[in-house]
């Protein structure tokens, strides 16, 4: 062996030191299909990167949180949602000693699948597959993963590895599978996620950091958007709280602008401090020796305190009555079942008027004469739209005037 080979690089270990429950990129599941490995990446970096360059990550930019795209520039959209998930989940995973980089994955990839128009869009979308087995976006994030990415001449979707694929399937807790769950099901052939356990402890933060994440910013954004005021919120206990301790420390003169951003890091501190401390405790109980003791403990690891849990219920309550439910929200629920139940028939009615690449999936797939084959990829086809796309979409299909000399 050369010098120079004898002192080439293993990437595929861990810069930090890991805690003995962490998942080791060096001891990895594996993929789908074998590949060597990078030369000066982990298994885990290279998960991450990859989801960083799919297509459907770009996409997330017009893809709406909770405000259609063009309602503001300082609204969130799913990509901004999806970086603050990855940066409380990598700070959660660093606190805890184990893999940022599988932690960050998970939390990159969990919203790949969500449609156009956010939780409003996958109502009706689900509505239009009713007959055809079903959506759900958790599993369309899989399929984006495994199947509509098309990026490898060796094979369609990303190859992860199992590691990042079971938190993305499980970061919730154990999956029972529905017939909704198209793309678990399929990947259950090809590896073992082993689905009646629970997810690695990277997992579990990545789920926990999508609730730090979005039950903070949706207030933000909601007093942004005058849906409420101050005052409301501070009728809310754990803002109340947070509010008043901004307070104590700045004074009463603070401007309002200065108070909101304020009282947001404080709020989003003490949530991470919650999971922190609670995490901490379940973990000194069970005395985990390796990441398969975490799988086998019967219970989520990472998690929020009893109390700390009651008073984000409490919080959600009030967005759910005073942002979800607001009268401009009720309104995008019309023009969004127009737009994707009205997509949704045509394309399926007559596959022609799918772009050529996608009637080229349906060929290949033999959906002409099967209306489940071709719904299936209609729906991949929808889900995959940006807010923007999926409107121009609908023009050039209704509009009687769009694109006529």
């Amino acid at each position: 062996m050369s010098k120079t080979a004898m002192h080439e690089p293993d990437y595929n270990y861990c810069a930090m030191p890991l805690a003995i429950y962490a998942c080791r990129p060096d001891m990895s599941r594996g993929r789908v299909y074998d590949e060597r490995p990078s030369r000066h990446r982990s298994d885990f970096q290279r998960d991450h990167d990859r989801i960083i360059h799919a297509s459907a990550f770009r996409r997330l930019k017009y893809k709406t949180q909770v405000f259609v795209y063009d309602e503001g520039d300082h609204y969130r959209t799913r990509l901004t949602h999806t970086l603050e998930v990855a940066q409380v989940a990598r700070s959660l995973a660093r606190s805890l000693m184990v893999s940022e980089d599988l932690a960050e994955s998970v939390a990159l990839a969990h919203d790949l699948g969500h449609t156009p128009f956010a939780h409003i869009g996958e109502e009706y979308l689900a509505k239009c597959m009713e007959p055809y087995g079903g959506f759900e976006h958790n599993d369309q994030s899989l399929r984006v993963l495994t199947t509509l990415e098309r990026k490898y001449p060796q094979f369609l979707g990303l190859n992860l590895t199992w590691e990042t694929l079971e938190g993305v399937v499980k970061h919730n807790g154990p999956h029972v599978l529905g017939e909704s769950h198209i793309a678990v099901r399929e990947l259950q052939e090809q590896m073992d996620l082993e689905l009646d356990s629970h997810a690695s402890v990277e997992a579990q933060i990545a789920a926990l950091a999508d609730d730090i994440a979005y039950n903070n910013h949706d207030v933000e954004d909601g007093l942004r958007a005058h849906l409420f005021t101050l005052k409301d919120i501070e009728a809310v206990p754990i803002l109340g709280q947070a509010m008043q301790v901004v307070k104590k420390e700045h004074g009463d003169g603070l401007a309002e602008r200065y108070l909101v951003q304020e009282t947001i890091r404080e709020m989003i501190g003490g949530m991470v401090e919650d999971v922190l401390t609670e995490t901490q405790k379940r973990l000194r109980e069970l005395q985990p020796q390796s990441a398969e003791d975490v799988r086998a403990a019967g219970r989520q690891m990472v998690a929020f305190s009893d109390a700390k849990r009651a008073e984000i219920d409490e919080l959600r309550a009030f967005l759910f009555e005073r942002m979800y439910r607001h009268y401009t929200i009720n309104r995008l629920h019309l023009k969004v079942e127009k737009i994707v139940t009205e997509l949704f028939t045509a394309f399926t009615k007559n596959y022609k008027v799918l772009p050529d690449n996608w009637q080229q999936r349906v060929v290949e797939a033999g959906g002409q004469e099967d209306e489940q084959l071709r719904a299936r990829i209609v729906c991949d086809y929808i889900a995959g739209m940006t807010d923007r796309y999926a409107i121009r979409e609908h023009e050039r299909l209704f509009d009687l005037y769009w694109d006529l000399k």
